[in-house]
């Protein structure tokens, strides 16, 4: 079976196809024959070595994967030829990346890929789905309170803002000029220029700051400024603080939502209403893997680029 990985840590270049043994669905599980694996940020700090890895290479990163069963374990609800988007875990899962031919997991892992979405588009959905439904539910704001969210015009921060939108909130998001449009069509109500002053900027609209952020763009303490005296924070890459009056920092874990099949059923439920708003910027051969890695690190790539098998 083949597989797109790293044997050594380093550039793009590293990244490769690799042949492994086929593995097989047990108990609880399911394996699909993959036709599409959505490639993210996450991806490029595994193939630079920032998160440890055990086991043997190649080391295999991906977590969000599309397509068609093949196998189905015993007690698993699935049946051959259905058609199913993933979560895959690369790092401390049992079963690895999703850059694979073929997939297993445990069947809660996956869920049935939206009416009328193709396998590229269905791909982008689980990690980043997961991880915006977190973040608002470890926010626990109210219909009608504040959010604001940076990297608004990425996929994640795409994510939050439509689901915030569809829980009653008022949303406040960062832009470029370039992606103003864009950012508007997810339903922010205000929407501020992207920068090291985007905390500034979301104060002159609400002085006494938000009730909650959501930071896809990774600004960290830039951005605390913008959160009222006892919000809540909520930060996607381990950032650990400090923050001070009385603001709730939330660490949001996507790992945690592995086997959280209701919360993916849900999203593909809200694909199919209009809510959330799929998007890819390009599909790949998986075995240019390389190519896609660098485009994303050359920056502006606005949806997710999805390698093919």
């Amino acid at each position: 079976m083949k597989v797109i990985g790293v044997t050594e840590f380093g550039g793009p270049e590293k990244l490769g196809p690799h042949e492994v043994p086929e593995p097989h669905a047990g108990p609880g599980e399911v394996r699909i024959r993959v036709h599409a694996a959505a490639v993210s940020p996450t991806d490029t700090h595994m193939r630079i070595g920032d998160y440890p890895v055990t086991g043997e290479p190649p080391y295999v990163p991906g977590m969000d994967a599309a397509g068609v069963v093949d196998e189905v374990g015993e007690g698993c609800p699935w049946q051959v030829g259905d058609k199913l988007m993933a979560i895959a875990l690369p790092v401390g899962g049992k079963h690895g990346g999703g850059y694979v031919e073929k997939l297993v997991g445990p069947w809660r892992s996956m869920a049935r890929i939206p009416e009328g979405v193709d396998f590229a588009a269905a791909s982008t959905l689980p990690m980043n789905g997961l991880t915006a439904y977190q973040a608002l539910e470890k926010l626990d704001l109210s219909p009608g309170q504040t959010l604001a969210v940076t990297g608004a015009a990425g996929t994640l921060g795409g994510y939050v803002v439509q689901l915030a939108k569809h829980r009653g909130l008022t949303v406040v998001a960062d832009a470029a000029e370039k992606d103003r449009e864009l950012v508007a069509s997810f339903g922010a109500d205000h929407i501020v220029p992207r920068g090291d002053d985007v905390a500034s900027r979301i104060r002159e609209i609400y002085p006494d700051g938000v009730d909650g952020l959501v930071d896809g763009s990774v600004q960290n303490e830039l951005v605390v400024p913008a959160v009222r005296d006892g919000g809540g924070f909520a930060t996607v890459r381990f950032w650990s603080g400090p923050v001070d009056r009385g603001i709730k920092l939330h660490k949001v874990l996507v790992a945690q939502e592995y086997e959280s099949h209701e919360k993916l059923d849900e999203l593909r439920k809200l694909v199919e209403e209009g809510v959330i708003t799929l998007r890819v910027a390009d599909t790949i051969p998986a075995d240019n893997a390389a190519e896609a890695h660098r485009r994303l690190a050359a920056g502006g790539v606005r949806g997710r680029l999805v390698l093919t098998f």
